[in-house]
């Protein structure tokens, strides 16, 4: 008996992101962006917000990512209080993966170079780096395009060379923004199986905002925001929006 509580113990995830009455305003206070989000979220899980433009989902997504600063409130990610931490690039460098709607490339440089960006702030050598990108760009099936431009790719290679560039430094959580929003619906059904795959073979817990019913039911969990605020968690995946 003392085994089996023990084994179940064990499979209790714990919170690798709390957010408490986390609070941004913009235009003077005008436009409440996020009014008094609570929400915490588990190693390993898979989670999407749902909402219409302007409910507040992408801003809260880029406080999880520390792109923007909290009015008030509290945010813990990965054990870290980023309210109180002043080297944000830091934690984002080592702990965070983003992925946008738009990959933002850098046009001049080749596939290979994109993705070992974030490798840059790292102790990491040439051929360290070198080992990661072509690894990693191998599992996205963009092997042959290493040394193409980003201008030579199709929108759903650019968008693999991005989850590529996202994990090069070994995340803990992705952030995803509309990862889809740019792509026809073929094409972003394979970003989004990539996406979902990464997560679960590599436990990553992932983080994915949308405005698609249909992109979020692929989730565990479905967080519906409106207003700056969340309206309803969802986890039976019969979402209507």
């Amino acid at each position: 008996m003392n085994n089996e509580k023990n084994k179940d113990s064990k499979d209790i995830k714990e919170n690798i992101i709390e957010i408490k009455n986390l609070k941004k305003s913009y235009d003077q206070g005008k436009i409440k962006a996020l009014n008094g989000i609570e929400l915490n979220i588990k190693k390993g899980e898979f989670v999407s917000i749902i909402g219409p433009s302007g409910s507040g989902k992408s801003t809260l997504l880029n406080m999880i990512g520390a792109l923007d600063v909290a009015d008030e409130g509290s945010i813990n990610v990965s054990g870290i209080d980023l309210i109180k931490t002043k080297d944000l690039s830091k934690f984002r460098s080592r702990q965070i993966g983003f992925v946008f709607q738009l990959h933002n490339l850098i046009p001049n440089l080749t596939v290979k170079e994109n993705v070992e960006i974030p490798m840059l702030e790292t102790p990491a050598s040439g051929k360290e780096m070198e080992e990661r990108a072509l690894s990693l760009l191998k599992s996205v099936d963009l092997e042959d395009k290493i040394n193409q431009k980003p201008t030579k790719l199709s929108g759903g290679e650019r968008q693999r060379v991005a989850i590529a560039r996202a994990l090069v430094n070994h995340p803990a959580i992705i952030l995803a923004d509309e990862p889809t929003g740019s792509l026809d619906s073929k094409t972003g059904d394979i970003i989004l199986n990539l996406l979902k795959d990464i997560h679960i073979k590599e436990n990553v817990t992932l983080v994915l905002v949308t405005h698609e019913p249909y992109v979020a039911n692929m989730a565990d969990r479905i967080i519906t925001v409106l207003d700056g605020k969340i309206k309803e968690e969802v986890d039976d995946l019969s979402i209507s929006y």
